[in-house]
C-alpha cells in the first residue's frame, strides 16, 4: 500500500508551521521589520545547517540510499547561494568571521546524529527547510529587499532557485517522490515527528535572534508587532 507521506507531512506539521510563524523574529520579518545585524546572523546559521544537510544527504544520495537518495534533488541545494550572501554581509573573508550560534550548533548536531543512526529521518528535515524555502522564498526575498534597502541579488541569493524555473511542477514532482518512497507507516510517522522537531530547531534559532532585534527596534515596537498571533499557513514559510 502506498504511504501518502506528502500529505502526512503537510497535515502533521501544520501546528508547527503556525508556531514558527509566530516566533517574534519571524512575525516581525513578515511585517517588514528586519534588523540587518540579526538577519546576517541568521544567514550564517543557515549556512552551517545547510552545509551539514547537503554533506550528509549528498553522501547518502551518492551511495544510493533508497529513502534519502530520491529526495536529494541537487537543484534545491542552498550552500553555494548562502556562501554568496555571506560574502556580501561579512566580506570575502567571511569564513574567518562567522560561527554557528548555540541553537545552530544543536541543529547541526542533530542532522549529523540522525545521518548516522536513522538516515531516513533526514527526509523530515529536507521537507521542512527546502520546501519552505521554495514556497515562501519570493515573498520573503521581497520583504528583506525592501526592509534592508538591498539590490536585486545583494545578500538575497538564498531565495533564488535558478535551477527550478517551474516551481509548481517541481513541487508536484517532489510530492510524488515522497509518496513513492519505500517506507512503511511506522517510518512515515517517525519522519513526520522529525519534521516537527526540525521546526522546533528552527524556532530555537529564531528565538535566539530576538534579543538583538529588540535591542535594534525597542521593546515597545517589538511588543506591538508580535501582539497578535497569526492563524498560520499550510505551507512552510520559514525565513
Amino acid at each position: 500500500m502506498t504511504i501518502a507521506l506528502a500529505s502526512q507531512l503537510r497535515e502533521g506539521t501544520k501546528k508547527a508551521h503556525t508556531m514558527a510563524e509566530n516566533t517574534g523574529f519571524v512575525s516581525c520579518f513578515l511585517k517588514g521589520v528586519v534588523d540587518k545585524a540579526s538577519y546576517r546572523t541568521l544567514v550564517a546559521d543557515l549556512y552551517f545547517v545547510y552545509d551539514a544537510m547537503e554533506q550528509e544527504i549528498g553522501k547518502l544520495r551518492a551511495a544510493g540510499h533508497p529513502v534519502v537518495g530520491p529526495v536529494g534533488f541537487p537543484e534545491l541545494n542552498r550552500r553555494e547561494s548562502l556562501e554568496q550572501d555571506l560574502a556580501f554581509y561579512f566580506g570575502e573573508g567571511w569564513r574567518n568571521s562567522v560561527k554557528a550560534t548555540p541553537a545552530a550548533q544543536e541543529y547541526v548536531a542533530r542532522i549529523h546524529q540522525i545521518a548516522q543512526e536513522s538516515p531516513e529521518l533526514l527526509v523530515g528535515h529536507h521537507y521542512t527547510r527546502y520546501i519552505g524555502d521554495l514556497s515562501g522564498g519570493q515573498i520573503l526575498k521581497a520583504i528583506a529587499q525592501k526592509a534592508m534597502n538591498l539590490g536585486e541579488h545583494d545578500g538575497l541569493r538564498f531565495y533564488a532557485f535558478d535551477a527550478i524555473p517551474d516551481e509548481k511542477g517541481f513541487k508536484a514532482n517532489y510530492r510524488a517522490t515522497l509518496d513513492a518512497l519505500p517506507i512503511d507507516q511506522a517510518t512515515a510517522d517517525r519522519i513526520v515527528a522529525e519534521a516537527n522537531h526540525a521546526f522546533h530547531l528552527n524556532m530555537t534559532m529564531f528565538q535566539e535572534l530576538e534579543g538583538n532585534l529588540i535591542a535594534a527596534i525597542g521593546k515597545v515596537l517589538f511588543g506591538f508587532l508580535t501582539r497578535r498571533q497569526r492563524s498560520g499557513s499550510t505551507e512552510a514559510v520559514v525565513a
